[in-house]
């Protein structure tokens, strides 16, 4: 299952509900003002944009390969309604900032402010879009840089579906990948969201923003899906079902979370891989993480049994006369490990 990072939850928060939820508020306050952010906007093929956010001093693209960041850079692949804003990707930039890599996130569309332009917005299995920002960012880097690539939630699923879709040609862009809460089973892990409190702790914070995007996308076109059925999902599988799928080609919600999952593929997968799962996710049931016999000998399992959902959260310490919890050791621990895959 692989033991190469032995978390445990401090004793004074247990449940992957207090685990998930402090460590977003916490992280989301103690690095707002540590990291300094450039934005680029990309357009795309489809006359649209994508924003992506570099780690500040970071040159645009007339640059080339003299980016500040030098031999290595890490491209960070965010969750659902996630931004360069969530607090993971703040941690996930302090870190790289400490080893002096290079650091991007690419926004999935309609995830930086404005809303995106096409006819279309984001999905877990997303895989061409991850293929053509990694292509994009490999070509501002140049071919020397090491390039490492972590998703985070849905940008964990999707980033797995392009690994296991580019098979044997994606070591030509990336290194090595890895997966963080990432819910492979997207029925599963629908599911739990739509389940219980759950219902009221997630996914009504989901669909709140979800559903003011469907409003603008609606605006933009008008009768390309019903909007007044995705106005009234109590559920993301509802949502998804209404708005998610038909934007992108699926035949509704159970066609979608069938093919973008990416748990049946990990079997074939060449890439070296970390999937990273907590057994207490309250979004990821352990029941539904994989096992290793459904998963190639390139990946590698972290699965302990506490952690919550991205959360991992450390001990509390002191800065500058004030508490603060500790959140590196996750982005800490995953950069290890990649650094040795690609040594």
């Amino acid at each position: 299952m692989g033991s190469d990072w032995r978390y445990a939850a401090p004793l004074w928060l247990p449940g992957g509900d207090a685990q998930t939820i402090i460590s977003a508020l916490w992280g989301r306050h103690l690095a707002r003002s540590r990291v300094l952010w450039r934005r680029e906007r990309w357009a795309t093929t489809d006359a649209d944009f994508i924003d992506a956010d570099w780690l500040g001093g970071t040159p645009s693209a007339s640059v080339g390969p003299t980016f500040a960041g030098g031999k290595t850079t890490l491209v960070l692949f965010h969750g659902l309604e996630g931004s360069s804003s969530s607090h993971y990707a703040q941690t996930f930039a302090l870190e790289a900032q400490q080893r002096h890599w290079g650091f991007v996130l690419p926004h999935f569309r309609g995830c930086s402010g404005p809303i995106n332009l096409a006819p279309r917005a984001y999905h877990s299995g997303d895989y061409e879009e991850i293929g053509w920002m990694l292509q994009r960012v490999r070509a501002q880097v140049g071919p020397a840089c090491t390039l490492y690539a972590v998703g985070v939630s849905l940008g964990g699923n999707a980033l797995l579906r392009w690994v296991q879709e580019a098979g044997s040609t994606a070591c030509r862009t990336v290194s090595a990948v890895a997966a963080v809460s990432a819910p492979l089973d997207l029925r599963a892990a629908g599911d739990a969201i739509d389940s219980g409190r759950n219902r009221w702790l997630y996914a009504q914070l989901f669909l709140r923003t979800m559903k003011h995007k469907a409003r603008s996308k609606a605006q933009q076109f008008p009768g390309l899906f019903d909007l007044p059925r995705a106005l009234a999902a109590q559920t993301l599988r509802e949502f998804d079902d209404a708005f998610t799928a038909p934007l992108h080609g699926f035949d509704g919600v159970e066609d979608y979370w069938r093919r973008a999952s990416a748990k049946p593929g990990l079997a074939a997968t060449e890439m070296p891989t970390l999937i990273l799962n907590a057994r207490n996710d309250p979004l990821v049931p352990a029941s539904c993480l994989p096992q290793l016999d459904e998963a190639g000998a390139a990946v590698t399992l972290w699965q302990p049994g506490s952690g919550g959902h991205v959360g991992f959260p450390g001990q509390i310490s002191w800065r500058s006369g004030r508490p603060e919890l500790q959140l590196q050791g996750l982005p800490q621990a995953v950069c290890n490990w990649l650094m040795v895959q690609g040594a």
